[in-house]
């Protein structure tokens, strides 16, 4: 098949054009001309220079695509106009180019994110896709109303939306800052009270993300592609130390600190005219007790299942980041 994948130079977008070609697929992803293509140097992907932002430049790239991954979105912007660009309107975007270009088109998976439902309210009562979203930041929103431009196309547009959670694995720079804490022996944890999250590896997700674009009874779907298990911040840190071989020393830093660091670093990047990453918005977002998602309709209708546990899951994102020099 041909399939168009945008973010494919990214962290989960470059290991799902990995898989892809592994399959045998013809594979398109969407550059801009300062895209990095670390990941995909070499590899027998066809390029195709264009901007989900640009609705005049993805003909070429939607062209007689029988499949669309759509990943790429902004994660951190200036205000709320920069949210609604980069993921409300470039969906949009894309769902109109591939309506008009993509005749036999046989799904259009959109790549959400667990912000859009929002936290959890209890551990026993993790989130489920029927449930009501309610989203803490203007993240979350912007994630909502792009399902919500995905959802109008109607039945007679094959669509299916995923809800990844929080994730880690080899090519990934976000949660690499947790893993170069651990190396420099020191484990900083938000809050003094139970926190658990869902927290899912690189490999598991691109197989729930391949699973849910392929089967019938996931059109016009949503599901949450997750952990099975939710993972506490003091576990997370116990197996990487032990992993990375570190005896670390452990800091809880208060949720009123937390936030007055990011009221700062927030009046700092404005002041440089550039997106924080720490913010007041992002704060609210770490201090909260509990992002669990239920994984029951995966499961159940797409045969998805965790295949990754944390320990290998670390295990093997350590290794990689060792042999790429990124830690020692």
């Amino acid at each position: 098949m041909i399939i168009s994948v945008t973010g494919g130079t990214g962290f989960i977008g470059s290991h799902l054009v990995d898989r892809l070609l592994e399959q045998g697929h013809q594979v398109r992803t969407l550059v801009r001309k300062s895209s990095n293509l670390r990941w995909l140097d070499g590899k027998n992907v066809e390029l195709v220079e264009g901007d989900i932002r640009n609705p005049d430049s993805l003909q070429a790239f939607l062209r007689d695509a029988d499949m669309v991954y759509h990943i790429a979105g902004v994660v951190k912007a200036m205000n709320r106009e920069g949210y609604i660009e980069g993921n409300v309107q470039a969906t949009q975007h894309m769902l109109e180019a591939a309506r008009q270009f993509a005749p036999r088109l046989q799904r259009f998976l959109y790549v959400s994110s667990q912000t859009a439902a929002g936290p959890s309210h209890s551990l026993d009562r993790p989130l489920r896709e029927d449930d009501t979203p309610r989203p803490i930041t203007t993240y979350g929103e912007s994630k909502i109303a792009a399902e919500e431009a995905v959802r109008a196309m109607g039945n007679d547009f094959p669509w299916t939306i995923i809800r990844p959670p929080a994730m880690y694995g080899p090519r990934d720079t976000e949660i690499f800052i947790y893993f170069q804490t651990i190396a420099r022996r020191l484990n900083s944890m938000i809050g003094f009270g139970d926190k658990r999250l869902s927290l899912l590896h690189s490999d598991d997700l691109v197989q729930g993300m391949i699973l849910a674009a392929e089967a019938d009874v996931s059109l016009g779907q949503t599901y949450f592609i997750s952990s099975e298990e939710f993972y506490s911040w003091p576990q997370v840190g116990r197996i990487t130390a032990g992993i990375m071989q570190r005896r670390t020393f452990t800091v809880r830093l208060p949720h009123g600190l937390v936030y007055t660091v990011a009221a700062v670093a927030q009046s700092i990047a404005a002041m440089q005219r550039r997106p924080a990453t720490l913010n007041l918005e992002k704060a609210r977002d770490i201090t909260q007790r509990y992002w669990i998602c239920d994984v029951s309709k995966a499961r159940e209708e797409l045969g998805y299942r965790q295949q990754v546990s944390l320990e290998d899951g670390i295990r093997s994102t350590v290794d990689w980041y060792r042999r790429e020099g990124w830690l020692r």
